[in-house]
């Protein structure tokens, strides 16, 4: 790598959205072409059961999408700053620029946008991702940066999330986000079990699955909230510093546990309160005719005894004396 006007040459290289990337997108449309798939169904549905039944498939796919979603977005914690900074190394050309740090389960984004976004002959336009889940080496990315000669203010964050900075809140982020993965992988199982024990005449059940569900969810909200337990180093960029808080992620996952909460605890309390109710929004509650038809004794007759009794009696025999 050589120098070229004072500075390290910048060299292009593929990079991963803030919020939305690949696996996203591919969740999206997996839940959205369920939807669909099952929103086909409804013209065969008649009477009210066709919006009980619309109504529990859009809330059931809702919260396995968001469950599956929030795994691969980049703002379960987010921090935005304007400020004047220097731009490349060993340069002392000024910039002003909007700096923001996404922070997922599985990494962290660091974007910089110019303001404008043409300056000094540049487009200042850069978003970063540096892998820390098990498996990526997040040292081996950030070498892998300063190499290709990034832009000043991104390698500076970067480099506050590194094993070898003192801030020392890599190992706590990446076994964070482990732990919250696994939680949230464990409440997709327990969503599937619910929506099974649905489909079934034990509603019960399921409603207590749902509440499953629901506290694996917070389990994964309180996983992640551990790295607020030491005090986060302060990123100053120029005379500005960056804070982060919780992100769109974060905020989504709870109100949708809270949901499943609210869902599952209306469950348990219908089948003790008012379970006719309960069977007929879940569209298992029969008709009376349909109930004394099933309540109805199997008899079995004997047609040897039957014959017997249909046939004419046999007058008897009175011997004369």
């Amino acid at each position: 790598m050589t120098l070229f006007d004072g500075v390290y040459p910048f060299y292009p290289q593929q990079r991963k959205a803030a919020v939305f990337d690949i696996s996203s997108i591919i969740v999206i449309v997996v839940f959205l072409t369920l939807a669909c798939s099952f929103l086909l169904i409804i013209p065969g549905i008649r009477g009210r059961a066709r919006l009980y039944w619309t109504l529990r498939i859009l809330l059931s796919l809702f919260v396995g999408l968001v469950i599956v979603f929030v795994q691969f977005t980049g703002d379960w914690e987010t921090g935005w700053v304007q400020a004047n900074t220097s731009y490349k190394s060993f340069s002392h050309v000024q910039v002003n620029v909007d700096i923001g740090l996404h922070i997922g389960l599985a990494g962290v984004n660091v974007t910089l946008r110019g303001n404008p976004v043409n300056q000094i002959n540049e487009t200042i336009n850069y978003n970063e991702h540096f892998p820390w889940n098990f498996g990526a080496d997040y040292d081996h990315s950030y070498s892998q940066g300063l190499e290709k000669g990034l832009p000043s203010p991104i390698l500076y964050v970067a480099e506050k999330f590194s094993t070898q900075s003192p801030c020392a809140v890599h190992r706590q982020y990446r076994i964070a986000g482990h732990y919250a993965s696994a939680m949230l992988w464990v409440a997709f199982c327990t969503w599937i079990i619910s929506n099974i024990l649905f489909s079934m005449p034990v509603l019960v059940y399921g409603g207590y699955m749902f509440l499953v569900t629901a506290a694996f969810m917070i389990f994964s909200l309180l996983s992640f909230s551990t790295v607020r337990s030491s005090p986060m180093c302060l990123i100053q960029i120029g005379t500005r510093t960056l804070h982060v808080a919780y992100g769109g992620s974060f905020w989504l996952m709870l109100a949708v546990g809270l949901l499943c909460f609210v869902v599952g605890i209306t469950i348990v309390a219908m089948h003790h309160l008012n379970l006719d109710l309960l069977k007929t929004f879940f569209d298992l509650h029969q008709d009376k005719a349909e109930e004394e038809y099933q309540e109805m004794p199997e008899v079995f007759i004997n047609p040897q005894f039957m014959n017997r009794s249909l046939s004419p009696s046999q007058p008897s025999e009175i011997n004369s004396i």
